[in-house]
């Protein structure tokens, strides 16, 4: 790979950290290309972007963002696989599943809207994580039950009122 090439998988990789603000780094190098090949398959049944990069070519992207990757710096050793996706948790279930299965991409650090997770034991945690989208609907539900509550007591108490109201009505006549 010349100079060139460099610079613009440099370049593609900087613009896929952008564009979907979390990535994942993975160590597949005691795999076979059989396994390999399985992994990308999954990747993107799951639209997931799976690719191959030197340390060195991924820290030179993670450097032209601009973010605080200093942790994620220490685990760019050996092989590495960078995995990308819209959805913060597919990387780490599709991992979870493939292990299921006997394949074993270890995790090495992943980048989730500027949180760092370091090592494969985070693994569980990534898998839990809910999406922006998710809690802003807890915090919704949150917020609207007791508007419900409140609309429903009155509701409800008004015509225990006017049930009241008549009964006394009745009886007078």
């Amino acid at each position: 790979m010349n100079r060139e090439e460099k610079n613009d998988l440099v370049v593609a990789l900087a613009d896929q950290m952008r564009e979907f603000g979390n990535f994942y780094i993975t160590d597949t190098s005691d795999l076979s290309v059989e396994k390999i090949n399985k992994i990308r398959r999954k990747c993107f049944e799951s639209d997931i972007t799976i690719k191959v990069a030197k340390n060195s070519l991924i820290r030179k992207a993670m450097e032209a963002v601009g973010g605080d990757f200093d942790d994620v710096y220490g685990v760019l050793k050996g092989a590495s696989s960078i995995m990308f996706s819209k959805s913060a948790t597919a990387p780490a279930k599709l991992i979870k599943e493939l292990r299921r299965q006997g394949d074993k991409p270890v995790l090495k650090a992943a980048y989730i809207d500027s949180s760092t997770f370091i090592g494969d034991d985070q693994l569980n945690a990534l898998v839990a994580l809910k999406s922006k989208e998710q809690l802003v609907g807890e915090i919704i539900g949150l917020l609207q039950s007791p508007a419900k509550n409140v609309i429903s007591a009155l509701q409800s108490g008004g015509n225990t009122i006017a049930g009241l109201v008549k009964t006394l009505q009745e009886r007078e006549g």
